[in-house]
């Protein structure tokens, strides 16, 4: 596993970017999409149809783009059947470790900034109103709640993935600041990589 200093092996053709809810894996890939010149395609927004139903053509999207010889996507949606897919295209994936309270503090501005301006992310979908955000404990029902819930997820996965994919470069990147100097040193070829103004579909 690379670290934010390591040199990559190659200039990958097809990237996943793993992390908990809220640490800005869909900015990050519309970065790397800016930077390598690759196509970017939403998880949440092949996901989740008209009123937050799941699309029936989700699994079919993703094999489509994922035949493709060059993408960035969010890596989730694993027990959907997406790893079968995904990873053992992908050359590259991008492990956005970083500290709880980080995430934590993220999170919570972001919903609700999203919920009080009604702001529409992906298939005519808001936020959920304010009061259900911040009172459920439901992780169907609260991206918070969610976002607790698999805080760990990564940390327990990510060795079982390594073995189970093992042509899969992975850097993980401890906080922020390790992520601006890894892209950084990626900017080989003086391509902008500034961060983008904040966006709503940062899941």
């Amino acid at each position: 596993m690379l670290s934010a200093d390591d040199p990559l092996p190659l200039r990958p053709d097809r990237v996943l970017i793993a992390g908990v809810t809220g640490s800005g894996k869909t900015t990050l890939a519309v970065r790397l999409s800016t930077l390598w010149g690759i196509d970017r395609h939403e998880m949440d927004a092949l996901y989740h149809g008209e009123n937050w139903t799941p699309r029936p053509t989700f699994i079919d999207d993703v094999r489509a783009f994922a035949a493709e010889d060059r993408w960035v996507t969010e890596w989730q949606y694993t027990s959907k059947g997406t790893d079968e897919i995904l990873t053992p295209r992908a050359q590259l994936a991008v492990w956005l470790d970083y500290p709880w309270p980080i995430v934590r503090a993220r999170l919570p501005r972001r919903t609700l900034s999203r919920s009080l301006l009604r702001t529409e992310m992906y298939n005519g979908n808001v936020e959920k109103p304010v009061w259900q955000v911040l009172s459920t404990r439901d992780p169907a029902r609260s991206i918070l709640a969610w976002q607790t819930k698999t805080r760990r997820f990564w940390a327990t996965q990510m060795p079982l993935k390594r073995e189970r994919f093992p042509h899969l470069t992975i850097v993980r990147l401890r906080h922020p600041r390790e992520t601006e100097r890894w892209l950084r040193a990626q900017d080989a070829e003086g391509v902008s990589i500034a961060p983008p103004k904040r966006r709503s579909r940062d899941r």
